[in-house]
């Protein structure tokens, strides 16, 4: 069995009006982690998550989720496996948990094994255990679908943009029930916008840009990756313009004695940057720094420069 807990070779789709959506994609997710699955809108993600739920065929390549491959072995391969949509799929006239007994009973799984309340419970819902579907708001929709991935207890569980439209107290229960299933052994798949989730949450995350992988590293070495810095710097009086440096990327006033200058890490250091401003002529009041994010990773990696 692999090591992996999906393995992905030179996946490939090609859809019939010849929009190509992946282009020999391969990368593997391992076993216990949290692994985020970024990337712009229309990159191939979405694509990618519904070949392994079993709703979009492939063109090519193979994938095997749990050391099942989903051609060979699709039964093993879907039950080893539990997706929340992006979209908030649901039947308004069955109550939360009538949704989770008809989810446990397609996957077969015996009345006396079911862990409807349990679920309803971890991802709380338990009060509205008898409400219809219907009444339920946005947030508890999502959490709702969130249990009924894991009716059938899966190893793997894949999140697609699941805190879309959730309020900030539903998305750190929601993640907080995220780690805990992971401590428990389970490993999930992340994609969402909300960079900040990504750096905080992902032990290793892989970027997908016009259907090519662009990027699969651990988080930390992918931060690494950003060159940008940002130091402000208030000096002694009152700026009529802009000091210059060739070490400055970029420099602009931030209020009448702050100067925001950004500089390329590589080619000079916190220290070059205060030397030069007070080679200007002005006193160094005060500095503050900007550690590069996520988000200036994913933006100079999903550029199109960068993807040429």
């Amino acid at each position: 069995m692999s090591d992996a807990a999906i393995s992905i070779q030179n996946l490939q789709k090609t859809y019939a009006g010849g929009k190509t959506a992946l282009h020999g994609v391969s990368f593997d997710v391992p076993r216990g982690q949290i692994f985020g699955l970024l990337g712009p809108n229309g990159a191939g993600k979405s694509t990618l998550i519904n070949i392994l739920a079993g709703l979009v065929n492939k063109t090519g390549g193979k994938a095997s989720i749990w050391g099942f491959d989903i051609d060979e072995h699709p039964r093993n391969a879907k039950r080893s496996i539990g997706i929340v949509p992006q979209e908030i799929l649901f039947d308004p006239f069955f109550t939360p948990k009538e949704a989770l007994e008809i989810q446990a009973g397609l996957y077969g799984i015996p009345r006396a094994e079911r862990r409807t309340m349990e679920l309803l419970r971890a991802v709380h819902l338990e009060d509205k255990a008898d409400a219809y579907a219907r009444t339920l708001s946005g947030g508890m929709k999502r959490r709702l679908l969130v249990a009924k991935a894991m009716v059938h207890t899966p190893p793997v569980l894949v999140l697609d943009e699941p805190t879309a439209g959730v309020d900030i107290e539903l998305r750190q229960q929601l993640w907080a029930y995220v780690r805990q299933l992971n401590e428990q052994g389970v490993t999930v798949v992340l994609t969402t916008h909300y960079l900040e989730e990504a750096q905080e949450l992902c032990d290793r995350i892989a970027i997908i840009n016009h259907g090519r992988l662009i990027a699969n590293e651990p988080t930390a070495s992918l931060l690494s990756k950003a060159q940008e810095k940002v130091v402000e710097v208030t000096v002694d009086r009152d700026l009529a313009a802009v000091p210059q440096s060739p070490l400055f990327e970029k420099a602009e006033l931030k209020g009448e004695r702050v100067i925001a200058i950004t500089y390329q890490k590589d080619r000079a250091n916190a220290g070059d940057v205060l030397a030069a401003v007070s080679a200007a002529g002005f006193g160094v009041v005060d500095v503050s720094t900007r550690e590069a994010d996520l988000e200036d990773v994913f933006l100079s990696l999903t550029s199109d420069r960068a993807a040429a």
